[in-house]
């Protein structure tokens, strides 16, 4: 593979010039990985930021007293009924899954009520306005040409999947966040320049991974608009503008060319990502540092903001802001409410200081002061310093936690303060503070069992097992935090077995991860495209098509023509639809597929009845003589006749018979060729009634009165036109696929007469027999049709019905395979078997709101071992093919109706179709995706499709039934 190239990730490092991924963090006053007595911020930041320093900070506190597990409960529970409320809405930071596609996002739309997890309250006027608060934030995806989800983490990325040269910038130097915007981009660019000056780095493409912890409308991977600065920033014009480009230009002014900004990500994604290891992915990230975040791998289906509700996507909760509505108004005391009051953002963020580790002192330091106050401390000792903002550190509080030195901490950071404190005054405030940070941790627990909790719901489990990643000081340096948080993480979401694993450097492995990825995705989506793309049919295409097929039925329908086209426009000799006044009993035999039905079927004024009973055709008989087959349907007609008490009755009957025949009289059809996978001898160039008379005098069964034979096709028209008498087309699509019309006897040419209409039966399934279709062929068509018993025949057919398109699905995938996008590129014996990927898959696969565990469970059936990714690339395989299919058939439906208006000479055109097939009626989409490109290609005909009930055996009925209408006197 070509080295340096943007996109292209190595499998594993080679002994060529090493393929780096630049890493660069921002959102804090110091170094990635420094500390100060303030405490890291949340993620892998560092101090608190100079707007913090100022007493500008950040809000949050709560009693220093334990919430009891009822109360988490009922957190708990205004959680999951806040979440429905919100919706799954999300304002974009994107991030591919680890082992995924990248994620795709809309903006978002600004709401008011009772929200869980929120944005923060837009800083320009007019933004949100009052009372509004943005919906929490969804990792989006990398914008990628043509990717629609986020695919699940296939661990290929991690380790040897990443270079030795990934860095990250920042440490060893600090700094001042700048006044505007051109000073703080053009200064992190000089120090990219610098970075790469220090480590000699080649000239290569350069991916650079981009942490910025700041609230960000993502649209993808490498596109984010600014919502508002925090945590001390203020630069100005950077709000609501794409800080990826404004990076990029500040990279490009300093020529660093080969340098490309091609991911940014928040730190909690970054923590998530960099607890994946292989085989065991993270799915869930906590930070609890200076600020407090969470990020989830949720359903798309469950985010309404996603453009398809497919596979998974990473949602970051933005969770500090949950209770900003007033929804945790029981649940804050009055110490939290002062350290609010005297925060930068009173009223907002008030969960985050409840628990973050820029509170935590001051809502002990808010504790003690009124203890004080009351004489329950510090007795004697002048109490006025405690009156003072940040003279208690978290990092103190945390220290006077520790069981062994807690008591000598106390004393030493009280008495620095000036204080005289007993003995029982430090032991009190050592409770205090355990208290403060066990409240912490118990309402983190709490928000992280939602999350669990709701996981698991939406992806129906009744367990899950999960794996954690933490990335927290109070978790790192408190060890009971760790224990509270586990435990009570437990006790509130049983359900749920959660691993909590200690991040590693979030912002810098974890970001390398992410670009990692996204760089592998890139590349994958190219050979899925490259593959696919022969399949995904233009306007342009589809005219075509609509075209060609006009131009086969004008062809078809003259004299001297009809021979020189792939569509035969056979004549039926059905000269008229019902019109209500056929009455009686007529039996019906219906013949299209390997199973055989007969039916009785009664008229009446009041409607119609039926009994039938199924019958199936062994293939030994459907591939046998001609005999044999009629032989088993005779046998069949008086083993029905026998159940039903018909045995001394003679019927007139209706045979459907959904071959392609050519008619001679309405009882008379000579056999054309076999399809649908029928290869009986003997019956080619014969008149089938003739064959089905014979077989009854073989049988010696004498009471048959066959009065009409009809296609599958026809019946469907028929059956409709009973119910709506607008209809005068008919149309299959199901094992095989056909369609009907009445056209003018004026235009029919194979048929003596002007007058009236003749239902035109078209074989359509032959479309493109002549070569006129072969542009549209693929590869995967060409395999389809090259096994097939009937190879080079029925060439449309064999792009539309069910009977081959899982067989197309089976060879794309097969393709992906041999690429090593598709299930790792291990080898799938099973998916070697022909007709293994039956089109029934396509529709369970491609039902709207289907968890990706039930189509993991589908391949799993079929012995393929699927990761959360290649159902979603299963998934859209299975799409692209069906839709294709659905296309097709409304280019030639198109045609049809296009005809019909212009030789009746209407300016608009009111038509039914009446519809059968199970392709047509149990995919999920078919319908829908024809219905909308007929639209599109016929805009002058207004066509209603109708679903038929039991076409081809009522239909066939109606039809002997018109039939004896007619031959009345």
């Amino acid at each position: 593979m070509e080295r340096g190239r943007r996109g292209e990730v190595p499998s594993e490092p080679s002994a060529g010039p090493p393929e780096r991924w630049a890493l660069l963090h921002t959102g804090t006053t110091s170094p990635a990985g420094a500390h100060s007595p303030a405490g890291d911020a949340a993620g892998g930041e560092g101090p608190h930021a100079a707007g913090h320093a100022q007493g500008a900070e950040p809000p949050d506190a709560r009693t220093g007293q334990h919430a009891d597990v009822a109360h988490l409960h009922l957190l708990l529970a205004r959680w999951h009924r806040e979440r429905r409320l919100a919706g799954g809405r999300a304002v974009p930071e994107p991030c591919p899954d680890p082992a995924g596609d990248p994620l795709r996002q809309r903006e978002p739309e600004p709401r008011s009520g009772v929200q869980d997890l929120r944005h923060a309250r837009g800083h320009q006027a007019g933004q949100g306005g009052s009372g509004m608060r943005r919906p929490w934030q969804r990792v989006a995806g990398a914008g990628l040409p043509g990717t629609t989800e986020a695919w699940r983490a296939p661990g290929r990325c991690w380790g040897p999947g990443l270079p030795p040269a990934a860095w990250v910038l920042g440490k060893g130097s600090s700094w001042s966040p700048p006044a505007m915007a051109l000073q703080l981009f053009d200064f992190i660019a000089q120090c990219v320049c610098q970075f790469l000056a220090g480590i000699s780095s080649p000239q290569q493409r350069l991916p650079l991974g981009f942490v910025f912890p700041f609230s960000c409308r993502q649209t993808g991977l490498d596109k984010a608009e600014l919502i508002s600065w925090s945590k001390g920033f203020s630069c100005s014009d950077v709000e609501g503008k794409d800080v990826v480009q404004l990076l990029q230009s500040a990279i490009n002014k300093q020529e660093l060319c080969h340098v490309d900004v091609f991911a940014l990500m928040n730190d909690t994604v970054g923590t998530m990502m960099t607890c994946s290891t292989e085989g065991e992915p993270c799915e869930v990230a906590l930070v609890v540092g200076t600020s407090t975040n969470s990020c989830f791998m949720a359903e798309a289906q469950q985010v309404e903001m996603a453009e398809k509700a497919s596979g998974q996507m990473c949602v970051n909760t933005e969770w500090g802001y949950f209770g900003d509505d007033g929804s945790l108004s029981d649940v804050l005391t009055p110490y939290d409410q002062r350290v609010d009051q005297e925060s930068a953002n009173p009223g907002e963020k008030r969960f985050e200081k409840l628990v973050a580790s820029l509170y935590l002192g001051e809502i002990v330091r808010h504790v003690l002061t009124a203890l004080a106050a009351e004489k329950a401390l510090f007795i004697g000792s002048s109490v006025a310093v405690l009156r003072t903002k940040d003279v208690l550190k978290t990092q103190q509080v945390l220290e006077i936690n520790n069981n062994e030195e807690g008591m000598a901490k106390a004393r030493s950071a009280l008495e620095a303060l000036g204080l005289q404190p007993s003995e029982q005054d430090c032991c009190r405030v050592q409770q205090i503070c355990r208290a403060v940070v066990s409240r912490a941790a118990v309402l983190c627990a709490a928000g992280l069992a939602a999350i669990l909790s709701h996981m698991c719901q939406s992806r129906e489990l009744e367990q899950m097992v999960v794996n954690v990643g933490v990335d927290s000081k109070l978790y790192r340096g408190h060890s009971r935090f760790g224990e509270i948080l586990q435990s009570v993480t437990g006790l509130l979401a049983p359900e749920c077995k959660a691993t909590l694993l200690p991040s590693v450097d979030g912002t810098g492995r974890g970001a390398a991860m992410v670009t990692a990825v996204a760089l592998r995705l890139a590349a994958q989506r190219r050979e899925v495209e490259q593959l696919l793309a022969p399949l995904w049919l233009s306007r342009a295409d589809l005219e075509r098509v609509q075209a060609l097929m006009r131009r086969e039925m004008e062809l078809g329908l003259g004299r001297e023509s009809n021979a020189d086209s792939s569509v035969r426009m056979l004549p039926t000799y059905v000269r008229g639809t019902p019109d209500g006044t056929e009455q009686g009993e007529f039996l019906a035999l219906d013949l299209g597929g390997t199973n055989f039905r007969v039916l009785v079927v009664r008229v009446a004024q009041d409607g119609i009845r039926m009994a039938s009973e199924i019958y199936v055709i062994p293939t030994t008989v459907m591939q046998g003589t001609g005999e044999a087959l009629f032989d088993h349907i005779i046998e069949c007609i008086v083993d029905f006749q026998l159940k039903q008490n018909l045995m001394d009755q003679i019927l007139p009957l209706g045979f459907t018979f959904s071959f392609p025949c050519q008619q001679l009289g309405l009882d008379k059809a000579v056999l054309l060729s076999w399809t649908k996978g029928f290869s009986a001898s003997g019956c080619v160039g014969q008149d089938v009634v003739h064959l089905l008379r014979e077989a009854a005098q073989r049988k010696q069964h004498l009471g048959l009165k066959v009065v009409a034979v009809v296609n599958d096709t026809v019946g469907t028209m028929m059956s409709c036109a009973y119910e709506d008498p607008k209809c005068e087309i008919g149309l299959i699509v199901g094992t095989g696929t056909n369609a009907c019309y009445m056209e003018e006897m004026e235009n029919v040419g194979t048929v003596e007469g002007e007058q009236g209409r003749m239902c035109i039966n078209m074989e359509w399934g032959a479309f493109g027999d002549n070569g006129c279709l072969d542009d549209f062929f693929t590869n995967f068509d060409q395999l389809v049709d090259e096994k097939t018993i009937n190879a080079g025949k029925q060439r449309f057919e064999k792009l539309i019905s069910g009977m081959y398109l899982g067989e197309i699905v089976r060879h794309i995938l097969l393709a992906l395979v041999e690429k090593q996008v598709l299930f790792r590129g291990k080898p799938c014996p099973k998916l070697q078997t022909r007709d293994i990927f039956q089109t029934k898959f396509l529709s369970t696969i491609e039902m709207d709101g289907l968890a990706l565990q039930k189509v993991r469970a589908i391949l799993q059936d079929l012995e393929l071992q699927a990761s959360f990714e290649d159902s979603i690339l299963v998934r859209e395989v299975c799409r692209t093919v069906s839709l294709r299919a659905a296309q097709l058939c409304a280019a030639g439906l198109a045609a049809v109706v296009e005809k019909m208006r212009e030789n009746r000479g209407l300016a608009q055109l009111a038509v039914t179709v009446g519809v059968d097939g199970t392709l047509y009626k149990m995919h999920p989409h078919f319908s829908q995706n024809l219905q909308k490109m007929l639209q599109d290609l016929a805009p002058n005909c207004t066509v209603t499709l109708l679903q038929s009930e039991d076409g081809s055996g009522k239909g066939a009925a109606l039809v002997a039934a018109v039939g004896c209408r007619e031959a009345e006197p």
